[in-house]
C-alpha cells in the first residue's frame, strides 16, 4: 500500500514527492522527519516501482536503523523488502569492504578492532619508535582526523609537534594493521571512499546499486561522509539529505556543520524544503527555543511553531548550590508523580558535564526514585565480553594481533611477558603474525613455554575448523568451557562476582544466536563479528522500558523526548561550558542548549545556582547568556530557596510514604 499521505502536512508530502534530484530536507526538532524518510522510501517502491536493493537509507545509530526498517515492513504489510538497506555510515561501509576489500590485499576474514585495541596498537608502535607512548591518545586521534579528511599516510601535511609525531606512525599503523587482517573504525569510511576511487568496477557497481539515498541526521556526518556520498551520487543525484543545522553539536568528534553549505555548492539543483511544524513541544517551550536559536547565524532560515497549545510558563529556579538544586528536583518529581499518578520515564534530568550527575543520583536514591544514567559502561566495555570476543575474533582470523595478546594468556597459561616480546620481535622481523611465528623456528623461547603456546595455536585451529564445519553457534557456546574461563572467573574474585560475570557471557552468546537467526543475517563468524563490533564502538544499548528517571548529557539526550525535562546547571561555565571561547563555540554551546529545550514536549525547568563546588573551591557562577536570550513573558523565575535542612528531609519522607502507601495498594 502506498503511504497515508493524509496523516503528513503540506512541506512533508512534497519532500516524500521529491523523487528525482538532490533534496535538502531542514527538518527541525520534533517534526516528523522519521515519517517523511519511511514514507518516502514507500513511495519509492509502491509509486515509482524502485527495487527496494537500489534504495539507501542511512541512520546515524543501529536502534534507529531498526526502527525505521521496520516501520517499512510494517507498512508494506509483508511486501518483499529484500535488498533494502537500512544502516549507519559504518554498516554501510562494512557492506562495501565485504565485497571489495579482498581485491585490495586483504582476506575475506578481516577483522574490525575496537578503538582500544587501536590504541593499544599506536602505543606498542610509539614504543618501538620512541621507546615511550606518553602522547598515544593524543596521536591516535590525530591519525583519526587524517582519516576523516581523506588522507593517505603519504598526503599528510607537516604542521605541529603532534602532526609530525603522528605522520610518522600513520603509514606504520596502516600496516600493521593489514598485517593483521584488520579494519579500525574510522576505515570502515576511509578504505571504501579510497576503494570507489580508484578501482572503476568497484565504483560502477556500487553507484549502480544504490541510486537512491536518503541520510538522516545530515548535520552530524563528517567530511569523509560526504565524500562518501559525493561518490556514489556521481552518476546520480538522487539525494534526500534530512538535518537541521540548530542541531549540529557533534563537531568534537568530527561532525561538520559545513555540510550543509557545501550541498548548496557540490548540488547546483539542490531543492530545500523546511519542515517548521513541530509535533512534539508546547508554544512556549518552542517560542523560547527559537530565541535563543535565532543567535546563530543561518544559511537557511526556519521556525518551529506547534498547534499543541502554549503550555505553561518555563519555571527559572535560582538554587543555593548544587545539593539544593538535587534535592529540589527530587522532590518535585516525587510531589508531581504523585499528583497526576504518573511514572518515573515521564522525568529527563538533562545537564551539560558527566560530572554534575553526582548530586543528583544522591539526592534520587535518599528520596528512592529508580534512575538510568545514559552513556554508562557499555555491556562490550566488560572485561569478560572483551576476552571473549577476542577469543572468537581469533577463531577466525588468526592473524588478528590485537585478539592474540588478549587471548593467548587469559586464562594463565604461563606465557609471560619476556616470552610474548621475544615473539613480537621475531614476528615483526618475519613479517608475519604473533600466532603464525609460534609455528616457526628460531623465536628463542624455551621449549616448555613454546609447548604452551603450540597448544593454544593448535586448539584455536582445530576449533576454527569446527565452527567453519558444524554449526556455528553451539560451536562457539562451548568456547568458555573449553578454555576454563569460570575456574578464572573464580580465581579473580568471590563467587556472586563470578556468577554475574558467566552470565554476562551467556548474555553475549545469546544475543549473537538471535543475531544469527535473523533474516539476512550474518552468514557466518566473520559477518557477526563484525555487525557485534558496530554495536561496541558506536552506540551503547539501554533499556528504555524500564521505569526510571532519566539522567543524561545533552549529547546523549539528541533524538530523545520526554514529558517533564529538568535542564540543570543553566549557568556560565556550565552552559555554555568553560572551555567555549570563540565565536563558533559559543555557537555550538547554544545549540546544545536548543538541543535541550527541545528535548521537552509539556513541561520545562531550568535551574542554576548562585554557588558550585568544583575541585574543591566555591564559585558564584553568574546565570547563563542563554537565559538572557529567552523573552521574559515566557519565564516564571523562583527565587533562592534555602529550606531547613529537617523540612526537606520531612518532606521527602512524607511523599515517599504516601507513594509506598499507593504502590503496595496497587501492587
Amino acid at each position: 500500500m502506498s503511504p497515508d499521505h493524509s496523516s503528513l502536512n503540506g512541506p512533508q508530502i512534497e519532500a516524500v514527492r521529491h523523487v528525482h534530484g538532490p533534496l535538502l530536507v531542514l527538518a527541525g526538532a520534533g517534526s516528523g522527519k522519521t515519517r517523511v524518510i519511511t514514507s518516502k522510501i514507500i513511495h519509492l517502491i509502491n509509486d515509482h516501482q524502485v527495487d527496494p536493493a537500489h534504495i539507501c537509507a542511512v541512520t546515524f545509530t543501529n536502534k534507529a536503523a531498526r526502527e525505521m526498517k521496520a516501520r517499512v515492513s510494517r507498512t508494506l504489510e509483508g511486501r518483499k523488502t529484500r535488498g533494502l538497506t537500512v544502516s549507519t555510515f559504518h554498516r554501510l561501509g562494512l557492506g562495501i569492504l565485504r565485497r571489495e576489500l579482498e581485491n585490495h590485499g586483504y582476506g575475506a576474514n578481516f577483522s574490525v578492532i575496537d578503538p582500544g585495541d587501536s590504541l593499544a596498537l599506536v602505543r606498542s608502535l610509539l614504543r618501538e619508535r620512541n621507546g615511550q607512548a606518553e602522547m598515544a591518545e593524543a596521536i591516535q586521534a590525530r591519525i583519526s582526523r587524517f582519516k576523516n579528511d581523506g588522507l593517505l599516510p603519504e598526503e599528510t601535511i607537516p604542521g605541529d609537534r603532534l602532526s609530525v609525531e603522528a605522520q610518522g606512525i600513520y603509514g606504520d599503523y596502516q600496516r600493521a594493521l593489514k598485517a593483521c587482517n584488520a579494519v579500525d573504525l574510522d576505515d570502515l569510511i576511509f578504505l571504501p571512499v579510497q576503494i570507489l576511487q580508484k578501482d572503476a568496477a568497484a565504483g560502477e557497481y556500487w553507484r549502480e546499486r544504490l541510486r537512491h539515498i536518503l541520510v538522516d541526521e545530515y548535520q552530524d556526518s563528517n567530511g569523509a561522509q560526504y565524500r562518501f556520498l559525493h561518490i556514489l551520487l556521481q552518476k546520480r543525484q538522487n539525494l534526500t539529505a534530512v538535518g537541521d543545522d540548530d542541531q549540529s553539536i557533534y563537531s568534537w568528534r568530527g561532525a561538520a556543520a559545513d555540510n550543509l553549505h557545501h550541498l548548496a555548492t557540490d548540488f547546483p539543483d539542490l531543492r530545500v524544503i523546511k519542515l517548521e511544524q513541530n509535533y512534539r513541544s508546547t508554544g512556549r517551550i518552542l517560542r523560547a527555543a527559537n530565541a535563543v536559536i535565532a543567535q546563530n547565524a543561518h544559511l537557511f532560515e526556519k521556525r518551529l511553531w506547534s498547534d499543541l497549545g502554549e503550555g505553561n510558563l518555563i519555571p527559572v529556579w535560582r538554587c543555593g548550590d548544587g545539593n539544593e538544586e538535587a534535592e529540589q528536583i527530587a522532590s518535585a518529581i516525587l510531589r508531581d508523580r504523585f499528583q497526576r499518578s504518573g511514572e518515573y520515564r515521564d522525568y529527563a534530568i538533562l545537564y551539560r558535564s558527566n560530572h554534575q550527575s553526582r548530586p543528583l543520583e544522591t539526592a534520587l536514591r535518599a528520596a528512592r526514585i529508580p534512575y538510568q544514567i545514559s552513556g554508562g559502561i557499555s555491556f562490550f566495555d566488560r572485561s569478560e565480553i572483551k576476552d571473549l570476543l577476542a577469543y572468537f575474533r581469533l577463531l577466525q582470523n588468526p592473524d588478528d594481533d590485537p585478539a592474540f595478546l588478549r587471548a593467548v594468556n587469559t586464562p594463565r597459561r604461563g606465557i609471560g611477558s619476556s616470552t610474548m616480546e621475544r615473539l613480537g620481535t621475531f614476528a615483526r622481523e618475519q613479517g608475519i603474525s604473533l600466532f603464525a611465528a609460534i609455528f616457526e623456528d628460531g623465536t628463542g623461547i624455551p621449549d616448555r613455554t613454546r609447548d604452551a603456546l603450540l597448544d593454544f595455536a593448535q586448539w584455536i585451529t582445530l576449533k576454527g575448523d569446527e565452527i567453519r564445519k558444524s554449526e556455528m553457534i553451539p560451536a562457539l557456546r562451548s568456547v568458555p568451557e573449553e578454555i576454563g574461563y569460570w575456574n578464572h572467573l573464580q580465581a579473580e574474585g568471590e563467587e556472586r562476582e563470578a556468577k554475574r560475570r558467566w552470565e554476562n557471557l551467556q548474555e553475549l552468546l545469546n544475543w549473537m544466536e538471535r543475531l544469527a537467526g535473523q533474516d539476512e543475517g550474518p552468514a557466518d563468524l566473520s559477518q557477526l563479528l563484525q555487525q557485534l563490533m558496530l554495536y561496541n564502538m558506536l552506540e551503547r544499548e539501554e533499556d528504555e522500558d524500564r521505569d526510571v528517571v532519566r539522567l543524561s548529557t545533552l549529547h546523549a539526550a539528541k533524538g530523545l523526548e520526554f514529558p517533564q525535562v529538568f535542564l540543570v546547571g543553566v549557568e556560565e561555565g556550565m552552559m555554555p561550558h568553560r572551555n567555549s571561547e570563540t565565536p563558533e563555540q559559543i555557537e555550538e554551546e547554544r545549540r546544545l542548549f536548543y538541543v535541550g529545550l527541545t528535548r521537552a514536549r509539556y513541561h520545562l525547568t531550568l535551574t542554576f545556582c548562585s554557588r558550585r563546588q568544583r575541585y574543591g573551591e566555591h564559585t558564584a557562577p553568574e546565570p547563563s547568556r542563554f537565559l538572557q536570550e529567552i523573552p521574559g513573558d515566557l519565564l516564571d523565575w523562583k527565587g533562592e530557596q534555602e529550606p531547613p535542612e529537617m523540612e526537606q528531609e520531612e518532606a521527602f519522607a512524607r511523599l515517599r510514604a504516601i507513594l509506598d502507601r499507593q504502590e503496595n495498594q496497587t501492587g
